[in-house]
């Protein structure tokens, strides 16, 4: 399989049990080593962590412990020839981050989030990578007048200042997203990721993750979003995936809600050497009746609709595009590339 010169890479949440927001999971859970076994058959080349992925329960360990975990999941990883994009702290699932993470309004909730941010710093450096992101999931509210945003942003900053100085080596992508599971979050978009981190006490260390679904819940379009951040040489990874309207966050397997945006997020990738910058995430799911026995299509799916997207980028006539802007003949661009897509 020709991969262009792209890697690619997906996390063990992208094959799941089946659960919505709203029901129960449908499918029976797969192991961690089954996981791995199905990345390498897919033709991927990395996983991406969660730090727990990595080390379960690591709260509960001593720093020795934690090391030697993620060393032991590395060595996993190297049997297979794969390897680590980033690893991610999970700070919005334990009690202690209810009401937010680096943005809570109890000084203990924050100490414990960048307490657990620095031992995924660790967890970073021992898998391999340099790479954390940073979902800041519960960094909102869901009622406005129950933070202070002035002082919560200024909390953020802290929060990655103090990560950049803990470890002189990471770099951090920031993941934006305008809600769920906050109703309000403070890092919404693109713009509001850069923004924090060119404040930063060393901007060159911190980036962004653009994920499809979560621009498009914004109201935004995903390659946009991607543009901006590549003018900026801020495009640190992407998850790829697809989104059926403002609905919930549906990781939808990219293109099959709409190939016209899939193709868009494509070319700006590619027209920018993507690949030599960074791997290509997908962050998708099977969908919720999907059987066990072949809930992994969605990420193959996936992979393969990127790869034939790159074909149809590098056949366009780059000289009658061009001649088409000059002349300001928009529905005749319009069809070279419907046509392009249509496969005519």
């Amino acid at each position: 399989m020709e991969k262009y010169g792209y890697r690619f890479s997906f996390g063990p949440w992208n094959i799941h049990e089946g659960a919505d927001p709203f029901g129960p999971t449908v499918r029976p859970s797969v192991p961690f080593e089954q996981k791995l076994q199905t990345l390498k058959e897919l033709g991927f080349d990395a996983m991406q962590f969660h730090d727990d992925d990595a080390v379960p329960d690591l709260d509960e360990l001593s720093p020795s412990q934690i090391e030697a975990q993620a060393r032991q999941m590395k060595a996993r990883l190297d049997d297979l020839g794969l390897v680590a994009e980033f690893v991610a702290p999970r700070l919005w699932e334990h009690p202690m981050t209810v009401d937010g993470a680096f943005t809570a309004n109890d000084p203990k909730a924050r100490a414990y989030a960048l307490d657990r941010a620095k031992k995924c710093a660790d967890i970073c450096r021992y898998m391999g990578t340099d790479l954390m992101v940073l979902w800041l999931a519960r960094e909102g509210t869901y009622l406005r007048e129950a933070k202070d945003a002035v002082q919560a942003t200024h909390r953020l900053l802290e929060a990655v200042n103090a990560l950049l100085e803990y470890d002189p080596r990471l770099r951090i992508a920031i993941e934006p997203k305008p809600n769920e599971p906050m109703d309000l979050a403070y890092i919404p978009t693109i713009g509001h990721a850069l923004a924090l981190g060119f404040r930063a006490s060393d901007p060159a260390r911190v980036g962004t993750l653009v994920e499809s679904a979560h621009a498009v819940l914004a109201g935004l379009d995903p390659a946009d979003e991607m543009s901006f951040a590549l003018a900026f040489g801020k495009l640190g990874s992407v998850h790829l995936n697809d989104q059926n309207g403002l609905k919930f966050d549906q990781d939808r397997s990219f293109g099959s809600v709409d190939l016209r945006r899939a193709f868009n997020q494509v070319r700006v990738l590619d027209e920018n050497r993507f690949w030599e910058v960074g791997m290509v995430g997908l962050d998708v799911k099977a969908l919720r009746t999907q059987a066990p026995e072949v809930a992994t299509k969605h990420l193959r799916n996936s992979l393969h609709t990127f790869l034939r997207l790159i074909e149809v980028v590098r056949s366009l006539d780059r000289q009658r595009i061009d001649e088409l802007r000059a002349a300001r003949d928009y529905e005749e661009l319009d069809w070279l590339i419907l046509k392009a897509l249509l496969g005519r």
